[in-house]
Order: structure tokens, then C-alpha cells, then sequence
């Protein structure tokens, strides 16, 4: 699978957010406010993790039809994924 410029955008996004929770534990920053900021990454991940999965799970389907197969097994596996990163 390919990832698009849009979703490497959405990581380096992150790294930011993380440098930026980094620094801010450095400065000794309120707890209330790392957390809220932490809180805002694993959003983030879980945002860009349903995008991944939605993509590949478009892919693959299309894939399967073009051969002539059923999509369950694909569908299955990127439920199965879902639950796994929860």
C-alpha cells in the first residue's frame, strides 16, 4: 500500500505534538496540561489509524472483487485490526 502525502503529514504532525509534550515536561509544566496534550497525540493515532485501515481495507476489497472472491475475509481482518489498536 501506498501512503499519501497527507497522512506522513498527519505523523510529522505528531512528532511535533510529541517534541512539544517533551519540552513541556522539561519546563516542568502543569500535569493537567501534558495530559491534555497527550490525550490530543493518542487521538491523533487513533484518527490516522482508522484512516489507514479504511484505505487499505478499500484496496484490498477492490482487489478481491477484481479476482472474482468474496471481500469477507478482508473485512474481517481489518475489524480484527480495529479491536487490536483499542
Amino acid at each position: 500500500m501506498e501512503y499519501d502525502k497527507a497522512l506522513k503529514n498527519r505523523l510529522k504532525r505528531m512528532e511535533g505534538q510529541i517534541r512539544g509534550i517533551l519540552g513541556m515536561m522539561e519546563a516542568g509544566e502543569d500535569c493537567r496540561e501534558v495530559v491534555t496534550q497527550l490525550s490530543a497525540v493518542r487521538t491523533a493515532v487513533d484518527r490516522t489509524i482508522g484512516v489507514v485501515i479504511g484505505s487499505n481495507l478499500q484496496h484490498c476489497i477492490q482487489e478481491e472483487l477484481a479476482k472474482g472472491n468474496s471481500p469477507d475475509k478482508v473485512i474481517q481482518e481489518a475489524v480484527e485490526l480495529l479491536v487490536k489498536s483499542r
